[in-house]
C-alpha cells in the first residue's frame, strides 16, 4: 500500500521577534520543521542549512522511501554541512536547530527526531503526541521532580538536551521511531511557538477538528498569535493518502529568508 503525503506548511516570525530562525520542508514522501535554537548565533543559517542539505540528499535519493539508514545517514549530511559552515563563517560558531519529521514507507511512518519540536497524530478522531521532548523539564517529568502541568510553566521548560550543531556525536541523540500508517491519518509537526503558548488539548482538537491539512495549519498559527506567542511559530499538517498526492514530486519550504541556491532545486513557496 504505496503511501504519500498532502502537506501544510506555515511559518510566521511573531510580533516578537526581529527574525524567523523556524524553516520547515515538505515533499510527497515526507514532511519536517527545525528551529534555529533561540540564543545562539545563526539560529536561522541552522535551521535553513539542515532544511536545504536535507532535501537536496533526499531529492538526489528519488525513491520516495527510505530506510532507518538512509534517513539516518541524510541527516547526518545535513548537520555535517553546520560545521562546514563554522569553517567558512566563524562568526556562526554555536548555532544549531532542533528537527523533527516524519518519512513514508510502504505501510509506516518514520518518525526522526531531535530537540524539542514535536509531532503528533490524530487517527479515527484521537490525538497524541507521539514525540518525547529532548529537554530539561521533561527529563525532570520523568524522573518526577516535576508535575506536567508544572513543566508547562516552567522558567526551564526551552532548555533543551539535544540537537543538530555539526558534531558526529549529534546523530546518537537522534530518535527514530517506526509507527504503522492509516490513510487518514493526519500529522502535525510543530516548533515550540505553538506548543509553548497553546495547550495541547487544543493543538489536538485544532488538528483534528480542521477541513484539511490548510485549513489546520492556518488554525494552529492563529492560536498561537491569539496566545501571544514570544516565538517563532512553524507548522507542517499532513494528511497520510493512498498514492501519489497531488503536485507529486514537488518540494516545497517555509521559514526565515531563503538561501538562494535552495531555489535552484526546490519550488519555493510561503
Amino acid at each position: 500500500m504505496p503511501l504519500s503525503l498532502v502537506t501544510a506548511l506555515r511559518s510566521v516570525t511573531g510580533a516578537h521577534r526581529a527574525q524567523n530562525q523556524d524553516a520547515a520542508g515538505s515533499a510527497t514522501g515526507y514532511a519536517f520543521v527545525a528551529d534555529g535554537v533561540g540564543g545562539h548565533a545563526g539560529g536561522d543559517v541552522a535551521s535553513w542549512t539542515v532544511t536545504h542539505r536535507l532535501m537536496a540528499v533526499l531529492r538526489a535519493a528519488d525513491t520516495g522511501r527510505w530506510s532507518d539508514e538512509d534517513l539516518r545517514e541524510a541527516l547526518a549530511v545535513a548537520n555535517a554541512d553546520l560545521a562546514v559552515r563554522v569553517r567558512r563563517e566563524p562568526g556562526l560558531a554555536g548555532m544549531a536547530t532542533t528537527f523533527t519529521g516524519i518519512f513514508c514507507g510502504e505501510d509506516t511512518m518514520r518518525v526522526l527526531h531531535i530537540g524539542d519540536s514535536r509531532a503528533y497524530l490524530v487517527r479515527d478522531g484521537v490525538g497524541r503526541r507521539v514525540t518525547r521532548d529532548d529537554s530539561l523539564v521533561q527529563l525532570l517529568v520523568d524522573s518526577g521532580i516535576l508535575s506536567a502541568a508544572d513543566a508547562a510553566q516552567d522558567p526551564r521548560r526551552n532548555v533543551i538536551l539535544h540537537c543538530l550543531a555539526g558534531d558526529v556525536a549529534d546523530a546518537t541523540h537522534t530518535t527514530l521511531l517506526e509507527v504503522d500508517a492509516e490513510p487518514g491519518d493526519r500529522w502535525l509537526m510543530a516548533t515550540d511557538g505553538l506548543t509553548d503558548y497553546v495547550p495541547e488539548d487544543r493543538v489536538l482538537a485544532l488538528l483534528r477538528d480542521a477541513a484539511s491539512p490548510e485549513a489546520a495549519a492556518e488554525s494552529l498559527v492563529a492560536a498561537a498569535l491569539e496566545a501571544d506567542a514570544w516565538d517563532n511559530v512553524s507548522v507542517a499538517v499532513a494528511d497520510v493518502v493512498v498514492g501519489d498526492a497531488p503536485e507529486a514530486g514537488a518540494a516545497h519550504v517555509a521559514g526565515s529568508a531563503a538561501d538562494e541556491a535552495l531555489g535552484a532545486v526546490l519550488d519555493l513557496t510561503r
